[in-house]
């Protein structure tokens, strides 16, 4: 069986959403970074273990949230052993605007999965107006509007997340054969 974790930081309750269908759609575990931009022992234990890592973040000031910074950077320790090397990687973020410079988020969490010798699962849908609507490659981007409250996010984004966990998952089990 494969053993995926999703690791998120969600300041307002969107990101955690999506985080929730991505790991319905990977059955993976899920593992929020709180908001002091900490995981327990346990956490990061369960994170070496797993064959796929899937990340996420809002994407504030056109990157990652201070605490998934916080936390990338923490996992530098599993950098220098090379912990995670060849494990699969994703990522998948939400903004406040349509552009809101989701692609820098996804980009550095990218960076990171390739410092490590990740691999990396891109999103293989293509964009329409109800699935992959704002059109991604990389991974998942999802808007919600600065005053959507994280129960009134598109059904469409949230779809998007848990097709992304499935595929993440999916890569993982190929490899892992």
């Amino acid at each position: 069986m494969i053993s995926t974790v999703v690791i998120y930081h969600s300041g307002y309750g969107h990101t955690q959403r999506l985080a929730q269908q991505v790991a319905e759609g990977a059955d993976a575990e899920l593992i929020a970074i709180d908001a002091e931009g900490n995981i327990t022992e346990v956490q990061w234990a369960a994170l070496d273990a797993a064959d796929a890592i899937i990340m996420g973040s809002p994407t504030y000031m056109g990157s990652v949230s201070w605490q998934f910074k916080k936390f990338a950077d923490a996992s530098s320790k599993r950098w220098f052993a090379s912990a995670w090397k060849d494990k699969v990687a994703g990522g998948f973020t939400c903004s406040g605007y349509p552009s809101g410079d989701k692609l820098s988020t996804l980009q550095s969490m990218l960076t990171l999965a390739m410092q490590h010798g990740m691999v990396w699962a891109g999103l293989n849908i293509m964009g329409n107006e109800t699935i992959n609507r704002l059109g991604s490659s990389i991974g998942v981007m999802a808007h919600a509007g600065n005053t959507t409250p994280a129960d009134a996010m598109h059904q469409g984004d949230l779809d998007t997340a848990k097709a992304y966990g499935a595929r993440v998952a999916q890569v993982a089990a190929k490899l892992r054969a």
